[in-house]
């Protein structure tokens, strides 16, 4: 079994620099075009890969710097998690406001409309079983 994994990280590699050379915009690739690093990748089995992923595109530093002039992914604009977007929270506490009391229950979470905490008793499984 261990002697398969030298293929299996060859061919898990020439995958990843492949897929990253599709995936990368013509603009942030360098010196050849994008055509021909793909049938670098694909010809040369361990060198293409290696030379793609080392000399074949720009690269930002992590923390959104960036190393070329142009400045690569970072200025499209980082991405940012919906729980670390202040923007997000402040849309979602707006939307809060503006749903009390209109049919979403009484914004307790249980959503029963009961308006109390307690779960509603009529249905099974909740609150006290008879």
């Amino acid at each position: 079994m261990l002697r398969y994994l030298p293929f299996l990280l060859l061919l898990a590699l020439t995958i990843y620099a492949f897929i990253d050379c599709l995936n990368t915009p013509e603009e942030e690739v360098k010196h050849l075009p994008k055509g021909v690093w793909v049938l670098i990748i694909l010809l040369f089995s361990i060198v293409g890969p290696v030379v793609w992923l080392s000399a074949g595109k720009q690269r930002t530093q992590v923390g959104g710097g960036s190393r070329g002039v142009g400045g690569g992914r970072a200025r499209r604009g980082q991405w940012v998690a919906p729980d670390d977007n202040p923007e997000f929270l402040k849309s979602l506490d707006q939307d809060q406001d503006k749903g009390d009391g209109k049919g979403k229950g009484n914004g307790n979470g249980n959503g029963n409309g009961n308006g109390s905490d307690e779960p509603d008793k009529g249905e099974p499984g909740k609150g006290d079983q008879a």
